[in-house]
């Protein structure tokens, strides 16, 4: 294979515009090329996708450091070095199994943020009204209320399962607002999200009100393990389709600094994806890779932690697939 890597890399380039099958690996340099996601086909023609990664490059009002409206550049570039190998233990090609495109990113006028969050639900309608599934780059967390809306709106209130420092309930109930830290506050009230059939993981600050959604924080996880993390996971979402959402946060800073609200004690990068992985069966609707800081994190290994989420939660959709 690794042969035939070499072979194709003196030929091949900037398959985001010239690849002509949309399913199988892509063997170009790493270094060049156009950086869609994992060397996807750019294409706004959604007709026979299975999968619709898209990114929406809008940070508002974050806690500390802002700049996660570059996170969506920042992953797709560091998955250009995924796009060799089929993710490693899955025992499966995602991307031989279901056909997967970059469909860029959302066009907003960056002067009028009171528009930001329509925008975001008609733009995500699209992408499920075709019938494809959407993985969402961001962007601040306040991006999933839209998305949550536009999902609910077709399939009624969901099943959430959030990886995450914060659990992102705290009260607001001003509809101008557009908070990064109270979207599920807003979500569940408003019936998008069933609380009863949700679990935030990996929580580390307080919240006086967690509106009756399951808290596996990053404690217990440390001290359960991932085995019986996954078994609750599983008892409170039942056989519910679910989406996901991660922050990035969710994550220690020595393994994702680069985030605009670093919380110490978080998860390691082996056990996120050890619950990544664990979540195969699950009937995934789509998912959203949040928070990715990169002018905060010179290493990138922040977003090579995004660009990695955003292949597991293909794969993910892809195992009952297969």
């Amino acid at each position: 294979m690794a042969w035939m890597a070499l072979e194709d890399a003196k030929n091949q380039v900037d398959q985001a515009f010239t690849r002509k099958d949309p399913r199988g690996l892509s063997f170009e340099n790493a270094f060049g090329g156009a950086t869609s996601f994992l060397r996807r086909r750019y294409s706004k023609d959604l007709a026979g996708v299975d999968v619709a990664v898209t990114g929406i490059p809008f940070d508002q009002a974050v806690t500390h450091r802002p700049g996660t409206r570059f996170g969506p550049r920042a992953i797709r570039e560091a998955s250009t070095l995924q796009a060799f190998d089929a993710p490693y233990g899955w025992g499966y090609d995602p991307l031989s199994v279901l056909t997967v495109v970059d469909y860029g990113d959302m066009a907003f006028d960056y002067a009028n943020t009171r528009e930001v969050p329509a925008r975001i639900e008609a733009h995500l309608g699209t992408i499920l009204d075709a019938g494809a599934a959407p993985i969402t780059l961001g962007g601040d967390h306040s991006i999933t209320l839209p998305i949550l809306r536009a999902v609910a709106a077709r399939r009624g209130p969901v099943a959430l399962i959030q990886f995450d420092a914060h659990s992102d309930t705290w009260v607001d109930d001003d509809p101008d607002r557009i908070d990064h830290g109270t979207f599920l506050y807003k979500a569940i009230r408003e019936g998008a999200v069933d609380p009863a059939a949700s679990v935030s993981i990996g929580i580390r600050t307080d919240n006086p009100d967690t509106l009756g959604v399951t808290i596996l924080d990053a404690p217990s996880v440390h001290r359960d393990g991932v085995d019986a993390t996954l078994a609750r996971i599983q008892q409170v979402i039942g056989e519910r389709p679910v989406y996901v959402t991660f922050d990035i946060d969710a994550l220690d800073p020595a393994f994702a600094p680069g985030t605009g609200t670093p919380v110490w004690g978080g998860l390691a990068s082996w056990q996120a994806a050890a619950l990544l992985r664990g979540l195969a069966g699950v009937d995934l609707i789509g998912g959203d890779v949040v928070e990715v800081s990169p002018p905060y994190d010179t290493t990138g290994a922040t977003a090579i932690a995004g660009a990695h989420v955003a292949m597991e939660l293909i794969a993910l959709y892809g195992w009952t697939r297969r």
